[in-house]
């Protein structure tokens, strides 16, 4: 009779009614299994959301701290940002002032060259200037003269109008003054570049030995007595016809 006797199984009941008059209860059976399961379900949910809660303000606090960390990072890259735009921008400024400048020294540059190359010029003209002034090109009188002959020793002969001037006919130096045995006087000038003039007259002689004289310097006064003038040329120690350096016009 006991091994027939089945186990009394336990069961809960679940009833569910409500306020109304007219509504009946509801029974619901539940195993005890069930049941637990759904206690355990309920005290899982129940401790997550009380670990969630007390540890929420940490949770918060952290992701705020490392919300904070960011914005920093974030706060110092565009500081470092405008740090770098303010040196490329310093960068540029000088840049464009070098730039000025060089366009400054450029057109400083320009002007010295142009100002060299006039002085250049206007030196070489100078030069050739200068250069002139010490060949023996001009008449060796002030006034208009006739010229008689040139002698084999080549001698250019002269006859100059009274109170007329036997003059330098380049710049130079006397390099001699002394007796003339057929013209009273002689004067030698060196023109310091391989030319030497020579002029004899029987007036008296207004220069002296060493003295610089320039185109045109007097060095005798012609008189009735002292009308005719040799003259003659030397280049390099070689005498030459002086008609073939003088300027003579008319």
């Amino acid at each position: 009779m006991g091994h027939n006797r089945h186990k009394r199984k336990n069961s809960h009941v679940v009833i569910v009614t409500s306020d109304a008059v007219d509504t009946r209860m509801k029974q619901f059976r539940i195993r005890p299994w069930i049941l637990q399961v759904i206690i355990v379900i309920l005290c899982i949910i129940i401790g997550t959301l009380i670990g969630y809660f007390s540890y929420e303000k940490d949770i918060w606090a952290a992701e705020t701290k490392q919300m904070q960390a960011q914005d920093e990072v974030i706060e110092g890259l565009e500081q470092e940002k405008a740090g770098l735009e303010n040196q490329v921008n310093t960068l540029n400024e000088e840049i464009e002032g070098l730039n000025n400048e060089i366009t400054s020294l450029d057109e400083k540059i320009r002007i010295l060259s142009e100002t060299v190359s006039q002085k250049v010029e206007a030196e070489s003209t100078l030069s050739g200037q200068l250069e002139k002034r010490f060949l023996p090109t001009r008449l060796p009188l002030s006034e208009r003269a006739s010229m008689d002959e040139v002698t084999e020793d080549l001698t250019c002969i002269f006859t100059a109008a009274s109170d007329s001037m036997v003059v330098a006919t380049a710049d130079g130096t006397v390099s001699v003054v002394s007796e003339d045995p057929e013209y009273g006087h002689n004067v030698w000038i060196d023109h310091g570049n391989g030319y030497t003039t020579i002029y004899r007259n029987q007036g008296s002689v207004k220069v002296k030995q060493g003295e610089a004289v320039t185109q045109g310097t007097t060095l005798f006064l012609i008189t009735d007595d002292s009308s005719k003038l040799g003259y003659q040329m030397m280049k390099d120690g070689v005498y030459v016809n002086p008609m073939d350096m003088l300027d003579i016009s008319g």
